[in-house]
């Protein structure tokens, strides 16, 4: 689900909820939102104000959300600008199951620092390692943006035993668009499961990034299930997966049968 800055966090929040009833209405049974969906992508600036929009994980989101999930029946992935404490904060989503209850949380692991995307201003680097949640819907997992671009985590998923993993994402024109086409197809086919990939969308005040929405969902296959969603309007994306791919794919294509882990141990060597 992709959304454009409503310009406070209460109302970004009502509009986010009210979406995802629309979705739990047309069917929807598990639901992902936009990364740091309450708040502008305020990265594009460094400026300590915005701290201000760090809260504990559980905390108040977390309650409006579990609640919303028991309402509609729906798993939900949320992210959320986390304060662990005064001063340590993470990039992070959570997880919380059909039934209302919490689940855990996924820390975003890889941390960029260029012009448009100043992230190590604001966050510490994940430290929850790889969790793979057990929902109503099968196992997930959650890679966060910049996360995509390392191999790594998309294995961990995988062997983790992930059938969907999310990337929720704000990312905008430039480079990065065809990579956003490239990548997460690429991990899907490599690491055989789904992939749900969620973008912003929206020029915000704070500069002149343009989130260009996009999202989509990809096949084991690294073949788009449906169309993308728009590039300028909120949106939710809703797609039928069909898990007996999984089985098919994994078949035919026997990746993990086929691995040699001992043999990678130079590649996560400093």
């Amino acid at each position: 689900m992709q959304t454009k800055w409503t310009g406070d966090k209460q109302s970004m929040i009502e509009a986010n909820v009210a979406l995802a009833r629309r979705a739990a209405e047309q069917g929807a049974k598990v639901l992902c939102f936009q990364e740091l969906f309450y708040g502008p992508y305020f990265c594009q600036v460094q400026d300590p104000k915005y701290f201000d929009y760090t809260e504990t994980v559980p905390g108040p989101t977390t309650e409006v959300m579990c609640a919303l999930a028991k309402e509609t029946g729906m798993v939900l992935v949320v992210p959320v600008y986390e304060k662990e404490q005064e001063g340590l904060f993470y990039n992070t989503a959570f997880v919380i199951d059909a039934d209302g209850t919490y689940l855990g949380k996924y820390r975003k692991h890889h941390i960029p620092q260029v012009k448009g995307f100043w992230e190590k201003f604001y966050f510490r680097p994940g430290n929850l390692g790889y969790p793979v949640f057990a929902t109503a819907v099968g196992p997930i997992g959650v890679y966060i943006c910049y996360d995509r671009h390392f191999p790594e985590g998309w294995r961990a998923f995988g062997l983790g035993g992930a059938r969907i993993v999310f990337n929720p994402s704000a990312t905008s024109r430039g480079l990065s668009m065809y990579l956003w086409n490239l990548e997460q197809p690429a991990a899907a086919v490599a690491n055989e499961y789904f992939v749900g990939a969620i973008n912003r969308v929206g020029v915000e005040e704070l500069g002149d990034n343009d989130f260009y929405g996009s999202s989509y969902f990809v096949d084991p296959r690294g073949q788009l299930v449906g169309e993308a969603g728009s590039q300028k309007e909120d949106d939710v994306i809703i797609r039928d997966l069909d898990m007996s791919t999984l089985a098919e794919v994994r078949h035919t294509w026997a990746f993990y049968r086929d691995r040699r882990p001992e043999s990678y141990g130079a590649l996560v060597e400093p």
